[in-house]
């Protein structure tokens, strides 16, 4: 099977993508989810860093999947605080500011 690349748009960055042939409109049906939930964090205002916008907009697209536990969007944590558990609000809390620094420090995650 050979691959076949492709050229597209995720928050108004070009990237050249390998895909096997077949499977074009998988990937950019992929792509288009993931480019509108970055755009969406990028567009709420309280994130400008492309990196944590990317690891933000994963880490709910993996939280949406239909193998994922119901959860609300890590992005949205303003309203589903309300809905959380005390508990589940600090450990969140404590994931976030562990992310920050991790993504402070560059290479880190590479």
């Amino acid at each position: 099977m050979s691959n076949k690349q492709l050229d597209v748009q995720i928050m108004g960055q070009s990237y050249i993508l390998g895909c096997p042939e077949g499977g074009e409109a998988r990937l950019l049906a992929a792509v288009g989810k993931v480019d509108t939930a970055m755009c969406k964090i990028r567009d709420a205002g309280k994130i400008k860093a492309r990196d944590k916008i990317a690891v933000l907009a994963a880490l709910n697209l993996a939280f949406e999947s239909p193998e994922a536990p119901s959860s609300p969007a890590i992005a949205d944590t303003a309203t589903a605080a309300t809905d959380m558990p005390q508990a589940s609000q600090q450990r969140l809390t404590q994931l976030l500011k562990r992310l920050d620094q991790v993504l402070e420090q560059d290479g880190q995650l590479i």
